[in-house]
């Protein structure tokens, strides 16, 4: 793929979006998707599944001053086609088979291996989810009140 053409496959938004839809992929998916377009290049691993911490950040109301929640596990992995195209993945957790798949895909959705289209069962499934989670935790929302009394 010429470089003109990958360019314009890859603003900054449209890989940003991709690159959170794999990180948000459970491994069965990743396999399930890379799958669909074997045979895959061969690929080595420049800098291989590490996993460790990197500190939440949190804001008050969602815009209050932010403040340090905690420290949260994450693996990351480069990847290295044979066309010398990188993709990288930041996962949450320690899969590091996971993060090495997310890496992958990311470098063939640059090279243009798979289409971008091949992402969006991915986003279904994954604002179905958000969707099922948002009903249950919207269902034990307790509002509270107070009441003024009317004495003297």
């Amino acid at each position: 793929m010429n470089s003109e053409i990958a360019s314009m496959r890859q603003t900054p938004e449209r890989r940003q979006r991709w690159m959170a839809t794999l990180a948000r992929t459970p491994l069965q998916d990743l396999h399930a998707l890379l799958d669909r377009y074997a045979p895959l290049p061969a690929y080595q691993l420049p800098r291989p599944p590490e996993t460790g911490l990197c500190m939440v950040r949190g804001r008050m109301g969602g815009n209050g001053r932010p403040f340090n929640l905690g420290e949260m596990t994450v693996t990351r992995c480069v990847v290295q086609l044979e066309d010398a195209t990188a993709g990288i993945a930041y996962v949450t957790g320690r899969d590091r088979r996971q993060a090495e798949l997310a890496a992958l895909a990311d470098a063939l959705l640059l090279n243009g291996h798979l289409p971008l289209s091949a992402l969006e069962p991915l986003r279904e499934s994954q604002a179905k989810h958000r969707e099922q989670r948002r009903k249950a935790v919207a269902s034990t929302k307790v509002d509270f009140f107070t009441l003024v009394r009317g004495e003297d």
